[in-house]
């Protein structure tokens, strides 16, 4: 199984998944920790050149949703599609559900460690909260 986090220093996980420039993937096997890899994460600074569309005015989900975020989502995921799970600290709602959909299983955790995070996931105490998505 592979765990990916959203990093920006290869410790602390990322306040804002679209902002993050890393994905720190452990790799784990038989419930314990075995690798950890960094990898870099498409985000908002390589779609800075591109023209912002404000397509929440055309979908009513709202913002990150819409053929644009879809593609932004596909090319942010393409580097993890080897995870089974995903754990932010804060997350849209659209990136959330593209994770869901690629089978990679978002947590929005308030914890900061990345290894807490994933020891916690492991040992079913990782708590989702949802209730963060933007």
């Amino acid at each position: 199984m592979k765990i990916a986090v959203i990093t920006e220093d290869s410790q602390t996980i990322s306040q804002h998944f679209g902002r993050a420039p890393y994905y720190l993937v452990f790799t784990i096997e038989d419930g314990t920790i075995v690798t950890k890899e960094l990898r870099d994460k498409v985000g908002h600074r390589q779609f800075a050149h591109q023209d912002h569309e404000h397509e929440s005015e055309d979908d009513p989900r709202g913002h990150g949703f819409g053929a644009h975020s879809d593609a932004k989502h596909a090319r942010m995921i393409d580097a993890i599609q080897d995870c089974d799970v995903i754990i932010v600290r804060g997350m849209g709602r659209g990136a959330y559900l593209a994770m869901e959909q690629a089978n990679i299983r978002p947590f929005v955790t308030d914890l900061a460690s990345a290894e807490e995070a994933v020891k916690a996931y492991l040992g079913g105490t990782l708590t989702d909260y949802t209730d963060r998505l933007h």
